[in-house]
């Protein structure tokens, strides 16, 4: 009975509110045509409100459908934001439902007048909201994403990793972003497959967290100057550890690449069902196995929020954060173990035909990035002392 009553007062608080917007337009824009009846746009019985109680109260598949996660993890991101008083209830709107409309929003590439007619609040109301959470959870930003643990993960304890790799922290790739700019700034944007993104490198520890998110590049950068440009902003590699990168990248002690020329790809070595035929083709091997994480974060990712896939209406900033912030919120629903799974079944919730056509990594490091040559020597001396180490047992086992 009390939630009942919460709700008849949350409802019966917002149709007063419609009511005096409404009073308030009509006094500020009167008709010009006497008589004509004004009639108030958001007049439906589901409130927004009311709305996201249904989901929350509902069939457990609905708030993953509509919000992207569990409904015992949308309430654990409500109580850490309001913990931590970066946002708090309106005298109208609850935390939940401004939460709500912003995950709705990513989820499903919404517009400000779907918005508006899925929660029943003005134009204004909506984008503000939006931008408030937006805000909010880019400030989390500092307590979920955070540097990777030095200590060897117990993946790299396996025999085929252990102890050749016992200095690796996580893995590196950049990844593009869709995004909408106005035509006399889209030149640095367009990527090499011609369409308008921007470059964001992204590192991830072996749990499929993310541990540095560095958004915002233009689609033009190559990976290994975005990396660069982290490095000046921040990002740090403890002495004696090392990232997995791809030939993208410069093959420095910091960052591992793999052999050049030489035979790597998962899917190639499965479909020829051939065994490494030396210590290059081995590393490789290996060092594609556990680089496989980056790959499997970023698709996760962008199936749970496929604003990332589309071109939005956004403004370049909160482009640029949206992409932080769904981050952010992959590492929250990590450490709340949130089931990736139903992913892989999930009905799109945006047109097929929005989705932007982006490229992968790339495919060769261009020496563009004079830091990284200097450095070039030592790590190709690392990456012969573990080829070599990998090789000789890899040899021994077979004998």
């Amino acid at each position: 009975m009390v939630v009942n009553n919460n709700q008849d007062n949350i409802n019966n608080s917002y149709h007063r509110r419609s009511q005096m917007e409404d009073e308030f337009m009509l006094f500020v824009f009167p008709t010009m045509e006497e008589g004509r009846e004004k009639k108030p746009m958001h007049t439906s019985s589901l409130t927004g409100a009311a709305y996201v109680q249904e989901i929350l109260n509902g069939h457990e598949s609905l708030c993953r459908r509509h919000f992207r996660m569990e409904a015992y993890i949308f309430h654990a991101l409500v109580e850490k934001l309001r913990e931590n008083e970066i946002l708090e209830d309106s005298t109208i709107v609850s935390l939940e439902e401004k939460v709500a409309i912003f995950l709705y929003a990513v989820a499903k590439n919404a517009s400000n007048e779907t918005l508006q007619d899925r929660f029943q609040h003005s134009g204004q109301t909506i984008s503000r909201h939006f931008g408030d959470v937006l805000e909010a959870i880019t400030k989390l930003a500092s307590i979920y994403i955070r540097p990777p643990s030095l200590r060897p993960h117990p993946v790299l304890r396996r025999s085929h990793f252990h102890p050749y790799f016992n200095d690796c922290i996580g893995a590196i790739d950049g990844t593009h972003i869709p995004m909408t700019i106005s035509p006399h700034e889209q030149e640095p944007y367009r990527n090499r497959k011609q369409t308008i993104t921007q470059n964001v490198m992204v590192a991830c520890d072996f749990d499929l967290r993310f541990v540095h998110v560095h958004p915002g590049w233009e689609g033009s950068a190559s990976d290994a100057r975005v990396l660069q440009d982290a490095l000046n902003h921040g990002f740090q590699v403890p002495h004696g550890k090392y990232y997995l990168v791809d030939a993208g990248y410069a093959n420095t002690p910091q960052f591992l690449a793999p052999y050049r020329g030489t035979r790597y790809h998962l899917q190639e070595q499965a479909q020829v069902r051939q065994r490494p035929r030396n210590r290059r083709e081995l590393f490789n091997l290996r060092h594609a196995q556990l680089r496989n994480h980056i790959g499997r974060i970023i698709g996760i990712v962008k199936k749970r929020f496929p604003v990332l896939k589309v071109a939005t209406h956004y403004s370049l900033g909160k482009q640029v954060d949206i992409s932080m912030a769904c981050c952010v919120l992959h590492n929250f629903i990590r450490l709340h173990d949130g089931d990736v799974s139903w992913l892989n079944n999930d009905t799109p919730n945006i047109d097929p035909h929005l989705i932007v056509d982006v490229p992968t990594g790339d495919e060769n490091y261009t020496s563009d990035v004079g830091a990284f040559n200097n450095t070039r020597e030592a790590g190709n001396h690392l990456r012969d002392y573990i080829a070599d180490k990998l090789w000789e047992d890899y040899i021994a086992r077979r004998a």
